[in-house]
């Protein structure tokens, strides 16, 4: 340790660089844990967390719209967006105090600088314009909305980073692509109270997932008044003197907006942090490459979370960073697991997923059984709502094994992390079958589907 300032030094205080960091720390080495914005990374200060509570916030509207169903009486609600973006701020900030506490309660050192690598072994640190050495360093600066720099007035656009600064709601809103940030961001303008449309180049929403959920969410998000124009693509936004944005598409037609947001993928990190310095080798879109326990070509260098192009989301950097500290610091290699990560989707309706696709499964297995369920929830029957739920197991018909579970509706990524646990386990569909029913609910569905809906051979559907 005499030779170095740190046993180990993070690059990147969200939550998989803390994690490494603090647990670390705890084992009684010397770390440093550098950020040059906020602690807690893209999840906590402008993502996962701020997403889910502007989720919530949206609920209220048909929440509020149900209740006549149920014999409530409710007056005229009024939504006030700069008290949700204060308390939404003000749950941030605490959440922020708590990263920081527990590296300083294990006493690593919290460094508030952007930092870069100067070497295999040492860090420069900006802001205090010194440099400092480290056995191990990890690099875990993650990933920033992709600003479409090539489309013309790209300037007078937003991204996830500013969506949650916004001073004021937008009487109406475009939203350019077609995964799940856009949806989630479209599902909450329009819950509360915003004109929405969704404009996405593919032929249709949510590409990679389960095509029963893509077609479903569709439908019902059409239906709550979200337009959605697939095989369509902005040619370029301007802004009027009354700061309206002008969007232009590429089938000739122009929508009007108050703001526009692109929410067409991210991208790492990572340019100017030295990285060629160090002698890091990265990808053509500039991700680090590491092997299995996600070391870089360079010995004393690692890479954890979207900065890798692995699976980018926050428990995954979680479990990559925990793997790390087995292997490194605690004699027991250990390799990340990214198999069967279940996912939720915070779209109305909501989506949990885990597993395979049925198209995916048709590629890799000769014959599936698949089960379905496409149902009106019991509290729909009585709020009036039309909305509908799906419910999808994919089965290997050879083996029983469920390779697969796609739901679509209220509460599915709750339903979903319960049933990732079935699935790691290796669940057959006797398993399900065999497992009592909790009535009434919605997830009884998944243990009451005894017979397929049709089976997949040879990757062709049959009647």
């Amino acid at each position: 340790m005499a030779d170095y300032d740190y046993d180990l030094f993070v690059i990147g205080g969200g939550s998989g660089g803390v994690r490494a960091g603090r647990v670390t720390a705890s084992l009684g080495k010397k770390v440093g844990v550098a950020e040059e914005y906020r602690f807690g990374g893209t999840c906590v200060i402008r993502g996962c967390v701020p997403k889910k509570l502007m989720v919530y916030a949206s609920h209220f509207s048909e929440a509020f719209d149900a209740a006549a169903g149920f014999g409530w009486e409710v007056g005229d609600p009024r939504f006030d967006w700069s008290k949700l973006i204060a308390n939404k701020d003000r749950e941030i900030a605490r959440l922020e105090g708590l990263y920081r506490k527990g590296l300083s309660n294990v006493e690593a050192d919290i460094l508030d600088t952007r930092a870069v690598l100067s070497g295999p072994n040492s860090v420069y640190l900006q802001a205090e314009n010194r440099t400092v050495t480290a056995e191990k360093i990890i690099v875990a600066t993650g990933g920033a909305p992709n600003r479409l720099s090539n489309l013309p007035g790209s300037e007078h656009c937003i991204t996830s980073d500013e969506v949650f600064q916004l001073t004021e709601l937008p009487d109406r809103i475009v939203i350019n692509g077609g995964g799940y940030i856009a949806l989630e961001f479209a599902c909450i303008f329009a819950g509360l109270g915003s004109k929405v449309t969704v404009v996405y180049r593919g032929e249709e929403i949510l590409r990679g997932f389960d095509d029963d959920l893509r077609e479903n969410l569709h439908v019902e998000m059409a239906a709550k008044g979200i337009e959605i124009l697939c095989q369509t693509e902005i040619t370029s936004v301007g802004e009027a003197d009354d700061g309206t944005r002008s969007v232009k598409l590429n089938n000739g037609n122009e929508l009007v907006a108050d703001q526009v947001m692109l929410a067409v993928g991210r991208d790492p990190t990572t340019k100017s942090l030295g990285l060629d310095v160090a002698g890091v080798e990265t990808d053509e879109r500039g991700f680090i490459k590491v092997d299995e326990y996600s070391k870089t070509n360079v010995n004393s260098i690692w890479a954890l979370g979207d900065v890798t192009n692995r699976v980018a989301l926050t428990p995954v950097a979680i479990h990559e960073a925990m793997c790390f500290i087995e292997t490194e610091y605690r004699n027991n290699p250990t390799k990340p697991d990214h198999k069967f990560i279940a996912t939720a989707v915070f779209t109305q309706p909501e989506i949990g997923t885990v597993g395979f696709s049925e198209e995916n499964a048709a590629r890799q297995y000769t014959k599936l059984n698949v089960f379905r369920a496409h149902f009106r929830p019991l509290k729909n029957t009585l709020s009036g709502s039309g909305e509908k739920m799906l419910m999808k197991i994919v089965c290997d018909a050879e083996s029983d094994k469920v390779l697969g579970v796609h739901i679509l509706g209220p509460d599915a990524g709750e339903m979903a992390q319960t049933l990732g646990i079935a699935i790691k386990m290796g669940a057959k569909k006797a398993d399900f079958d065999r497992t009592m029913a909790v009535h009434p609910t919605a997830a009884e569905e998944l243990v009451t589907m005894y017979h397929p809906d049709y089976q997949i051979v040879d990757g062709v559907r049959q009647s």
